[in-house]
């Protein structure tokens, strides 16, 4: 399996190198946090040969004897270099019982410049103001875009190469199957099944195992549909599944932390304000969907959007569903004084659909950029105002 350089997340991490904060690199199983630290050390050495990197990787049974928290301690100590600059790079720092110990402790000297990868169930966003001591810095990492799909591949035709971007995703470690059965296998088994299993029943000791299950693939089957916690539980409740909204609320929590699933709340356009009371779910990867789920019920609009919304959460916007009186926007996708409205369609070579797609978003009265993101196998184009974007050309050119 050949190697790329994602140079979005290198980038992040240059540019945060020797910053006083612990970075932690996170985002769910199999995005590849591991290949991006040791393509951050290999930068390091080709740009500071003189630099002291303490490299551990947990998972190496050549390493068992750190993984007691005193043990690693004191490794790291005695491998500092005084005349060096210093960086300590850890991988699967969670295997290590009692491991933010170490760091805080290692951090308070201020001898490292301190970088972590491990399991999302222990280093959720949510974990990390109780875990450390000092401050940290995230970098979030995703699937394979379909930007590093074509890299990844030597792809020249975009239109092809898009169509085998929604067959197999953004998972890397499943490029190296060669079979459809054998890659949504490995999506199914060790991506999927390793966080549903491992990094969350068992962290949660969660008994309601066929609730939590049902309702995980209940959110796949309903991508891009807006719910509430109540009305999902009364919909699992008519098909014979027990469990409080409270519950079912937990437990998505849960999805979302371990970055199965991501959040996207409602924003009330013309009352500029945010909405609680229903939210959408998009999948970290829709090739899960096909893995765990299969074809049925198959909806090619639902997984464009779902597409575009990830893309736009690589882009670094904070991304919302806009709410126009009774009119829905797909996304309002806000990142510091920008805003765009965004409405995404499989095709729009029906008028009536264009014509749906274009007054959601010509009834907003402000002056923000307005888009639509389709399959149009056109170059872009304006319409009313509104820019009309192929969706392979717009992610593989933005």
């Amino acid at each position: 399996m050949r190697l790329i350089e994602r140079e979005s997340y290198l980038t992040t991490l240059i540019n945060v190198k020797n910053t006083p904060d612990i970075k932690v690199i996170t985002g769910a199983r199999g995005v590849g946090k591991s290949k991006l630290l040791l393509s951050y050390i290999h930068w390091i050495k080709k740009n500071e040969p003189d630099s002291n990197i303490i490299y551990i990787n947990l998972q190496d049974q050549d390493n068992e004897k750190l993984l007691e928290y005193h043990a690693l301690h004191e490794y790291i100590i005695d491998n500092h270099n005084k005349k060096s600059q210093n960086y300590l790079m850890i991988d699967e720092v969670q295997l290590c019982k009692g491991f933010e110990k170490t760091l805080n402790s290692i951090h308070t000297k201020e001898l490292f410049d301190v970088y972590v990868t491990g399991s999302n169930a222990f280093l959720m966003s949510s974990d990390l103001a109780t875990l450390f001591t000092g401050r940290t810095f995230t970098i979030e990492v995703y699937p394979f875009s379909f930007k590093e799909f074509i890299q990844y591949f030597n792809i020249s035709n975009i239109d092809f190469g898009f169509d085998d971007y929604l067959k197999t995703g953004g998972f890397a470690g499943s490029y190296a199957y060669k079979q459809d059965e054998q890659r949504l296998n490995y999506i199914e088994k060790d991506v999927y099944e390793t966080i549903v299993t491992r990094d969350i029943i068992q962290k949660y000791s969660i008994r309601n195992t066929q609730l939590f299950r049902n309702l995980s693939r209940f959110l796949m089957d309903n991508i891009g549909n807006l719910y509430s916690a109540r009305s999902i539980t009364n919909y699992l409740k008519q098909n014979k599944e027990t469990g409080s909204s409270t519950t079912v609320a937990k437990y998505i929590d849960y999805l979302t932390n371990a970055y199965v699933f991501y959040r996207a709340d409602r924003f009330d356009i013309k009352g500029k304000k945010y909405l609680s009371s229903e939210q959408k779910y998009y999948l970290v990867d829709p090739s899960l969907r096909n893995a765990v789920n299969g074809n049925k019920n198959q909806d090619y609009g639902r997984m464009l959007e779902n597409i575009v919304y990830l893309e736009l959460l690589r882009r670094g916007y904070e991304v919302y569903v806009g709410k126009l009186y009774r009119k829905e926007v797909d996304f309002v996708a806000v990142k510091r004084d920008e805003q765009i409205y965004i409405q995404v369609s499989a095709y729009l070579d029906d008028p009536k659909t264009l014509d749906r797609e274009m007054n959601s978003l010509l009834n907003i009265r402000d002056a923000y950029p307005k888009m639509i993101i389709a399959r149009t196998h056109l170059p872009q184009y304006t319409m009313k105002g509104i820019l009309i974007r192929d969706i392979a050309d717009w992610l593989a050119n933005d």
